[in-house]
């Protein structure tokens, strides 16, 4: 198959022309090597996960550096952090545009680097798996909702002939095996995984760190460290309530999400299609998977995401809310039902009502097919957001 075109690529040829350094960070399998490769394949790749590499760039970095003097692909480049600083001067003698490009998918241990050493050199740009629009333009979009969030967007799902369920089974085996145990030298992994599944049982919800520890069986202060340890591997996302201070009920705890539906399907035991319809996750689940086609919309074209939610003390809630200029709004509300009620807009009559100083622009996107242009929102199906992709990107 050829690979799938990636809207992030534009983003990454700007970015590639004025600064000497790229930087891919993302979850493992997003599609950043594939990308670095597309982008530059006249330059060498070599990965720092290789054993005898990453001797070679830890022991000697400047015999290492000066062996790719006119660029390279320097993947999962973290794991040799002592090359940051003599990166460093390398491109502050030459300062020729787009010389490498470095992936990442620890993002603390790699922005950490950054800042130290490669401020103003370094470009960031943030790789999730496909969205759906890169699925729909290459023509390969699952069938149903259902295969949609049991599959999720890695890109090998889309690229290979493979079952999800396998894949993304040997996904989870990998990344606890490998990455946790490099970063918190967990032993005991049935727990770690309960932890993670624990988690995929509160997406959606506001996190209350206190009831996942104590139902995983671990301190807070454990939890809070493992929770770390899962974002900075880009596995879950955390979105931040959007508050004033001129209204102290609103709710201030952020929402708990995954990078992908079908990771967090396969966590709460989907593992067919069918079983996704008579889940109880499944409106959580579709909801994960419009959170995340929202921030792909932003950081695919090089954007800081600017994605909320807001929520006050008495539930009146707005499940999504994009910022995309001064006081300028688009909220969006996400139901699973393919048939639309009447209540499915009281949260954003509500919000609509009390932010007055606010400019707000409703959407409805539902489970079903219907496309309404109505007062109180603009109604999109599951099947085509670009309406709404295009005002945020």
């Amino acid at each position: 198959m050829q690979p799938i075109p990636r809207i992030a690529a534009a983003a990454a040829r700007e970015r590639l022309a004025g600064f000497p350094i790229l930087t891919i960070t993302g979850p493992r399998q997003s599609g950043k090597t594939t990308l670095s490769r597309l982008l530059a394949p006249e330059l060498p790749y070599l990965s720092l996960e290789d054993p005898d590499t990453r001797a070679f760039a830890t022991e000697d970095p400047r015999a290492f550096l000066r062996q790719v003097a006119d660029g390279a692909i320097l993947d999962e480049v973290q794991r040799a952090p002592e090359l940051f600083s003599y990166l460093q001067g390398v491109v502050d003698a030459d300062r020729r545009m787009g010389r490498f490009i470095l992936t990442g998918s620890s993002q603390f241990e790699l922005i950490s680097s950054i800042t130290q050493s490669l401020a103003g050199r370094a470009a960031l740009l943030h790789l999730l798996p496909f969205s759906y629009g890169e699925l729909q333009a290459a023509g390969r979009v699952p069938s149903s909702v259902n295969a949609l969030l049991h599959a999720g967007f890695f890109p090998p799902i889309h690229d290979r002939p493979v079952d999800p369920t396998v894949w993304l089974q040997d996904y989870v085996g990998t990344y606890l095996e490998r990455d946790v145990r490099q970063i918190l030298n967990i032993q005991d992994l049935a727990t770690f995984q309960r932890f993670i599944q624990l988690c995929a049982g509160r997406i959606g919800q506001l996190l209350n760190i206190t009831s996942l520890a104590a139902d995983t069986g671990i301190t807070r202060v454990t939890a809070e460290s493992w929770l770390s340890v899962l974002q900075a591997s880009h596995l879950v996302v955390l979105v931040r309530p959007w508050f004033t201070n001129l209204n102290k009920r609103l709710v201030k705890t952020p929402k708990l999400y995954f990078c992908d539906p079908g990771l967090a399907a396969w966590f709460v035991g989907v593992r067919t299609p069918d079983h996704i319809s008579v889940h109880p996750q499944r409106g959580a689940l579709f909801e994960n998977w419009i959170m995340t086609e929202l921030l792909k919309a932003q950081t695919n074209h090089g954007l800081k995401p600017t994605l909320y939610f807001l929520r006050d003390k008495e539930g009146h809630e707005i499940d999504a809310l994009i910022e995309t200029g001064p006081d300028t709004f688009h909220a969006v509300e996400i139901k699973s039902g393919e048939t639309i009620a009447s209540d499915f807009f009281s949260g954003l009559d509500y919000w609509r009502a009390k932010l007055t100083r606010q400019t707000i622009t409703p959407w409805l996107i539902h489970g079903g097919t219907t496309l309404q242009h109505r007062e109180k929102a603009t109604v999109l199906p599951w099947n085509d957001l670009s309406p709404l992709i295009e005002k945020i990107a």
